[in-house]
């Protein structure tokens, strides 16, 4: 357990630090074309970097991704949270699924709640979402969440994204 990291809920969902036991997960999707979206495939060594890597945001920024956990099996679905690494135009709320919880409304729920903790307790007024040029179902689950297309951005690493602004704090009930 990483002290400081708080763990947040829905109704399906239990939202909590990073750990070791979503290496494997993690491991399997950065193996597959799937990860195509966040940057592509990756050794397990540069697997197990990317969750040092999140860890440490939360050292850093004292916010970071969630581990997305299903309540009623307690499988490992993802990630999603406030983020904002070096090289992001402005903070952001990013998602990952694993292929298991795709099509099923966790990313949306998990985005929901995560959003909300990036208004409600870090204070934010809005956020972005960078997502790749490529990728449909971000876009997709970017304009479920009520966000808009704002911007292209190249970035040095990843290439062409898009930036989707979510609402304003204040404009969300």
């Amino acid at each position: 357990m990483i002290i400081g990291i708080p763990t947040l809920e829905t109704d399906r969902l239990i939202l909590r630090a990073p750990s070791l036991d979503d290496f494997e997960a993690e491991a399997g999707f950065f193996a597959s074309p799937r990860s195509a979206g966040v940057g592509g495939t990756q050794t397990r060594d540069q697997v197990w970097r990317y969750l040092a890597f999140h860890i440490g945001h939360w050292a850093f920024r004292g916010y970071g991704m969630f581990a997305i956990v299903e309540k009623s099996s307690g499988i490992y679905c993802g990630r999603s949270g406030p983020y904002f690494p070096e090289g992001w135009p402005e903070p952001e709320i990013g998602w990952t699924v694993m292929q298991a919880a795709e099509g099923r409304g966790i990313a949306f729920e998990a985005a929901t709640r995560t959003r909300q903790y990036a208004y409600d307790t870090l204070g934010w007024d809005t956020a972005i979402s960078l997502i790749a040029a490529s990728n449909q179902r971000s876009q997709t689950l970017a304009k479920r969440l009520d966000a808009t297309l704002e911007s292209s951005y190249v970035h040095p690493q990843f290439g062409d994204m898009q930036v989707w602004r979510h609402p304003a704090a204040g404009v969300l009930q």
